[in-house]
């Protein structure tokens, strides 16, 4: 009866848990989510395959060889087990080596970089993580928007992503990957949205004070007319983001609100990347060919 109970008990507490998944990795809204998420109930269900007869038998020898047990004294007349042997490893090995494939395999096929097979045209977001806020750089529609995010469902969307200061993490969880967001450098992640909607964007890495209200709106248009009127409404309420405009948007600042700029600056995301690499060629001696008195000087300077 009691364990009868338990186990009601525990189908309550799952079902309770899996109520609060929607919206989540578990309820993906485009095709890299659906992968990865398929990948996690795989990968889980292997692991299982392990951890479940563990526990259940852990529980089992405790309770038939416990030291209140007065019906019969265990004394086993045997020391090794083949059979048990080739159970307790065989079984762990073939798991370990299925998951190693499947883990191949979908690295090759969810790689971030990869653009999306079959998907058509890809649409370009470049992304700047700021404190404590996100802009969005259309650079083929010369706009730009803070804090929200728009893309025709259905289109493939390339992220190229960099940082303003201190590393974020860019993350849609409904569209699949997340992806690091650092200061001198560009990583890129390839998403898609197979249905339209309004879905939660963030970053998932702490990055000081204001990280909290560091969120956005990833709106996916029902059309590509739906996409257009967005783009006119950022164009007719936007300003312009220039050098001068952007060094004052980058100054930290919480829980902003969403703004829009009609006119973007040409190369402004190619000057925040290249921002800590200003000084670059003062090292250039290292690719520069080096005459032969100098080289006989680091020669004996490496010899001391």
């Amino acid at each position: 009866m009691f364990i009868r109970n338990l186990c009601k008990l525990a189908l309550l507490a799952i079902g309770l848990m899996l109520c609060g998944c929607s919206g989540g990795i578990l309820d993906p809204k485009g095709q890299v989510g659906v992968d990865e998420k398929n990948l996690i109930i795989i990968s889980t269900i292997l692991m299982l395959l392990v951890v479940i007869p563990v526990i259940v038998l852990t529980l089992y020898f405790a309770w038939k060889y416990r030291a209140s047990r007065d019906v019969e004294i265990y004394a086993p007349k045997w020391a090794h087990s083949t059979k048990i042997e080739a159970v307790v490893w065989l079984i762990p090995i073939i798991i370990v080596v299925v998951l190693g494939v499947i883990t191949w395999q979908s690295t090759q096929e969810l790689d971030p970089y990869k653009p999306l097979e079959g998907q058509g045209k890809h649409m370009t977001v470049q992304v700047v993580s700021l404190d404590w806020k996100w802009l969005f750089i259309y650079p083929d529609l010369g706009i730009a928007s803070v804090n929200e995010l728009a893309f025709p469902a259905g289109v493939p969307v390339e992220y190229k992503i960099t940082s303003e200061s201190v590393m974020n993490s860019f993350f849609i969880p409904q569209l699949g990957s997340q992806i690091y967001s650092m200061a001198g450098m560009e990583t890129q992640v390839h998403l898609i949205a197979d249905h339209p909607g309004t879905y939660d964007g963030y970053s998932a890495n702490y990055s000081g004070a204001g990280f909290t209200d560091m969120q956005f709106k990833a709106i996916a248009t029902q059309s590509q007319a739906d996409f257009d009127s967005w783009v006119e409404k950022v164009r007719q309420h936007g300003g312009n983001l220039t050098q001068a405009t952007y060094q004052k948007l980058a100054a930290p600042s919480e829980n902003d609100p969403v703004s829009y700029f009609g006119h973007v600056q040409q190369g402004l995301f190619h000057s925040i990347v290249m921002h800590y690499m200003q000084d670059y060629g003062e090292m250039d001696y290292y690719s520069k060919p080096k005459d032969s008195a100098h080289m006989g000087h680091m020669q004996m300077g490496a010899g001391e």
